[in-house]
């Protein structure tokens, strides 16, 4: 809740204050009527106004972030944000491809990675795995439009042997 009680020599009465989309959205609700501070059910009443104008900006303010959520999900260039394709070196010294996940779960609160390997699964069993992760930790349904457009990013072999050679190149 960021409904704030203010008492300064300018102010007296309730902020409620929210960010949605970028935008700042601040009232006052005063507790003085007439010069003087209000009391009882005045004031309780005037509390419940700005707590009535809080639930309605947080509202706005969780479907803004829904929203903010569902755009952000693909890069500029149609790749999914969170999924990379990576050759990692295993402990044999051997490269191996796989997809690496790394997201801020919805799910569990903090950030969460994992890898699937792609010779173990196959680029589509790979892939398929990887976006189960991402949308079980994005609580993202598996019947939604989004699920299917996260499926249809999969990268093609010709993608990744690209990547391959432009990674051999830099080491």
């Amino acid at each position: 809740m960021s409904v704030e009680l203010l008492d300064t020599t300018r102010f007296h009465g309730f902020r409620v204050r929210r960010q949605i989309a970028g935008k700042t959205f601040q009232e006052y609700f005063s507790l003085k009527l007439n010069g003087k501070r209000m009391r009882g059910a005045a004031r309780a009443e005037v509390k419940t106004r700005a707590e009535e104008r809080d639930a309605v900006l947080e509202k706005q303010q969780a479907k803004a972030k829904a929203e903010a959520a569902k755009t952000a999900l693909f890069d500029k260039n149609g790749k999914v944000r969170g999924i990379l394709f990576r050759m990692k070196t295993e402990k044999s010294g051997t490269r191996t491809p796989v997809f690496q996940i790394g997201i801020m779960s919805a799910k569990v609160g903090k950030i969460v990675n994992t890898t699937v390997s792609i010779n173990l699964h196959g680029l589509t069993g790979a892939w398929e795995k990887a976006v189960n992760f991402y949308i079980d930790h994005k609580k993202i349904s598996k019947r939604s439009a989004v699920f299917k457009q996260l499926l249809s990013a999969q990268p093609t072999k010709a993608q990744l042997d690209a990547m391959k050679r432009k990674r051999k190149k830099k080491s």
